[in-house]
């Protein structure tokens, strides 16, 4: 009898396992996905700020609703089998009702699990001044509801705690202990400043912790084996791809207006041939033909 097929949350667990420790790479499209998954990365990344700013031009402060990141976590589910870790900022919704509601639309289209965080519902991106966070008891509830909404038990719940530019260490620490309690699967420590505070939280966890190394932001860029010495079991690279994306972009176009022509870019781009193999394109091609010539042979 043929084995069952992982689930998604299965296969999230199996490369913690496998791969210590994990690399989780932000891709803000499904093409991105495809190449990751083709790179070699285990786990793949949806970040709500990437969302707001690459899908709407907005910024990262809870304007975004659930219909807009489920939409493109379909698109990178429908597009790959690497399981997908998502951002859901805060559950879209304050409610007990809302919070289950974006848990179940997110499993349904295959996500492997999701991280929500214990800011106020006016959120802010985690590594800017000003954030607030709710009482330890709101957030606890909020697990809670994510929990209690997965059909795979596997479904990865990950509480993400901004407390530390607000209460400290030990306050963080006391907050993701009671969010382990409250049933969390790992912990998503943001914007912490040194290999020590991540030590401090991998002793005193029983869980994966979450290393969030993002550009420009609170924590140091720490190599892959510093933070494995320091007991990290992930690290994510959020929005790597898409800030050289755009980097990109922004001089393509000013060399393409200032010069009249994309000649001097060639040696820059991805080459259609590149793309196709990357999308598989000849297949659907020899797919079409199949099925027109056949059409033709029965005229």
């Amino acid at each position: 009898m043929a084995s069952k097929e992982l689930t998604p949350g299965s296969k999230l667990r199996k490369a913690l396992d496998e791969e210590k420790p994990l690399q989780v790479v932000g891709t803000i499209n499904a093409l991105m996905a495809i190449m990751a998954e083709k790179i070699g990365f285990k786990v793949i990344y949806l970040s709500g700020s990437g969302v707001a700013s690459a899908s709407y031009g907005l910024p990262d402060l809870g304007i975004t609703t659930l219909d807009n990141v489920a939409e493109d976590a379909r698109r990178i589910t429908d597009a790959v089998s690497l399981p997908l870790l998502v951002d859901i900022d805060t559950g879209f919704g304050g409610t007990v009702f809302s919070i289950q509601r974006t848990i179940r639309t997110l499993e349904k289209i295959g996500v492997a699990g999701v991280h929500i965080e214990d800011q106020i519902i006016q959120k802010r991106c985690g590594h800017r001044p000003g954030k607030m966070v709710v009482s330890i008891e709101e957030m606890c509830d909020r697990v809670r509801a994510a929990v209690d909404a997965k059909k795979d038990p596997n479904f990865m719940v990950m509480a993400r705690t901004d407390a530390y530019a607000i209460e400290g260490l030990e306050g963080a620490i006391q907050r993701a202990k009671e969010y382990v309690k409250a049933g969390a699967d790992a912990i998503f420590a943001e914007a912490l400043q040194s290999l020590d505070d991540y030590k401090a939280f991998t002793k005193e966890l029983r869980v994966p912790v979450l290393a969030n190394i993002t550009e420009f932001g609170k924590t140091p860029l720490f190599t892959l084996e510093e933070l494995r010495e320091a007991g990290v079991a992930m690290v994510l690279y959020p929005l790597t791809i898409f800030r050289v994306m755009n980097k990109a972009a922004e001089e393509t176009y000013r060399i393409l207006r200032k010069e009249g022509t994309q000649r001097s870019l060639l040696s820059r781009m991805q080459t259609r041939e590149e793309l196709y193999q990357l999308i598989n394109y000849y297949s659907y091609e020899e797919l079409v033909d199949r099925l027109y010539g056949k059409k033709k042979d029965e005229q």
